[in-house]
């Protein structure tokens, strides 16, 4: 099969540039998969398109539709093109939902294998994955928000133990040297160290253990950096470093432990013969990877008890775990709750542009604007200049940056008129991850721990979703779990092209400047104080009923 790269330049296969940027997203994604023949993306399951006649016919839908209509795709499948307006989003999607009491891994894989929904993932399914970079800063930022919190601001001469070098997992061994810290990666698939390395986000490869320890005893005794791949079982290996007694001083895990039967593989299993048993006994699969995360996060909180900083980093490794016997699973924290929560309570999070032209020299001049017009925003500024030096692009061109309420709309309008002026050789897409304010909630992960305790509560990015329709959003996309997320989340994605047009200047203030304002009312709705500063100083309208009620009671 060929393969499939998004297409470069400025020539159009579409009738509109809104319609060209969203199939050069789609393309994208696939040339960033870890698995294109499959369509899958990342994540063991988050495909790009259910299968391969619904990939050809979205692609000949974007290629043949109009301004004023809109491609309906559920669990991507395309389902039809209806008319609608010229404001009105140009994809509508649905990937993953299924009604509360049927939303189990079963009744999930048995659909699944039914060709009737596919998992999205988060940023696979609505065409917004960037590669490895996509999640990179977010792992820089909470290596460093760790580094503030219980080492001097300084990682230097620090070990850190984590494992998966997946999609997803890919971005943590750069992350880790970007810090300034010794990492070492366990995975059990070769080939995804072999892919880490070829990207230039892993540095040093080995099938050892004594060797793998032996460079990071080196690193750490020199406070010189360094992230090594370790092939081997995370279960396995850290219980072995543990019994060594060596204790890191930070541990965590971004393996696909979300998913038992095609995601995670236990002890014991190659990768052929993890293959063989999804075919022939998933079930066995199930239990012995569910066993073998138990393993893995005993020893992770044993760790933890002779003072690692452990923390879950978002794969669901504690809840697995938990089912499967280990009752303290819960003890490690969460990295949004633990690290990142007063930057979301701001609106702050992931906000990325990709250039839709191929020209990485768009991207380097946004990044100059950004380092002039943003000065001080340290936490943005700090990361384009680590970025420019660290960060590889991998397909498209694309940049991520946490940025917060009224800057990503100053950003995105500027860089419109850029498109507008000639400046940039083609237009801009914007998008941001599903893991935002307004955008998710995931008891388990985004929302665990909400101040008055709406961590279950979904109504949001529903909420968020349906207001970025109004917002003339170019795509919109609610998406819900699979496989071993079933039941656990609800997001909601957004993607804006900047085409340079004055209409475009109206959808992307009009989105952006909504998107955040949702992320903050969800906030300060909670009780966050960061929230409600935000909401005075932006000046947003927010109805607060408490105080209704305390005047109903005064009167």
């Amino acid at each position: 099969m060929v393969k499939i790269a998004a297409k470069r330049g400025l020539e159009l296969r579409c009738k509109g540039w809104r319609q060209e940027g969203l199939l050069r997203l789609l393309e994208n994604v696939m040339e960033n998969a870890e698995n294109q023949d499959e369509l899958i993306v990342y994540g063991a399951l988050g495909k790009s398109a259910r299968n391969w006649p619904s990939y050809r016919s979205i692609v000949a839908a974007l290629k043949t539709m109009n301004e004023d209509e809109t491609l309906i795709v559920q669990s991507g499948k395309p389902i039809g093109v209806i008319r609608t307006h010229v404001n009105a989003p140009l994809v509508l999607m649905a990937n993953g939902n299924i009604v509360g009491q049927w939303a189990s891994s079963d009744h999930f894989y048995e659909l699944e294998r039914k060709e009737l929904i596919c998992w999205g993932g988060l940023t696979a399914g609505d065409w917004q994955y960037i590669g490895s970079q996509g999640v990179i800063q977010g792992t820089y930022e909470i290596f460093q928000t760790i580094a503030r919190m219980h080492f001097d601001s300084n990682l230097k001469g620090r070990f850190i133990l984590t494992a998966g070098l997946g999609g997803m997992g890919g971005s943590q061994p750069l992350a880790g040297v970007m810090a300034g810290a010794a990492i070492l990666c366990v995975d059990v698939n070769e080939a995804h160290i072999d892919k880490r390395i070829e990207s230039g986000y892993l540095q040093k490869k080995t099938n050892c253990l004594d060797e793998a320890l032996e460079w990071i005893r080196q690193a750490v005794e020199l406070e010189k950096s360094v992230s090594v791949g370790l092939l081997g079982n995370a279960a396995e290996v850290y219980p072995e470093i543990l019994d060594r007694g060596l204790v890191p001083d930070i541990v965590s895990d971004q393996t696909a432990a979300h998913d038992l039967v095609y995601g995670y593989v236990p002890i014991g299993y190659s990768m052929t013969g993890v293959a063989e048993a999804r075919a022939n006994n998933p079930k066995q699969l199930e239990k012995d990877s569910g066993e073998s995360i138990a393993k893995e996060v005993r020893a992770m909180l044993a760790f933890k008890e002779k003072g690692s900083i452990v923390f879950d980093n978002g794969n669901n490794i504690r809840t697995q775990a938990s089912k499967y016997g280990v009752k303290d699973a819960f003890q490690i924290d969460i990295f949004t709750e633990a690290f990142l929560r007063p930057l979301f309570a701001r609106a702050i999070g992931p906000f990325r542009w990709i250039a839709l032209s191929g020209d990485p020299d768009n991207i380097r001049k946004i990044d100059r604007f950004i380092l002039k017009e943003f000065a001080d925003n340290q936490i943005v500024t700090n990361w384009i200049h680590l970025a420019n030096q660290y960060v590889p692009f991998q397909g498209l061109p694309a940049r991520i940056g946490w940025l917060g309420h009224g800057e990503r709309t100053r950003l995105a309008l500027a860089v419109n008129q850029m498109v507008r002026n000639g400046e940039l050789t083609g237009p801009v897409a914007f998008t941001r991850d599903h893991l935002d304010a307004g955008a998710m909630t995931h008891p388990n992960i985004m929302t665990e721990k909400m101040k008055d305790g709406s961590d279950a509560i979904t109504d949001w990015p529903l909420l968020n979703a349906m207001m970025n329709c109004s917002s003339m959003a170019d795509l919109v996309a609610i998406h819900s779990g699979g496989g071993g997320y079933t039941g656990y989340m609800q997001s909601a994605g957004v993607t804006l092209v900047a085409d340079g047009t004055e209409d475009a200047d109206a959808r992307l203030k009009c989105t952006l400047d909504n998107d955040t304002t949702l992320g903050i009312l969800r906030y300060a709705d909670a009780g966050y104080e960061e929230s409600l500063d935000e909401v005075e100083k932006k000046k947003i309208r927010r109805i607060d009923t408490e105080a209704l009620k305390e005047e109903n009671r005064n009167a």
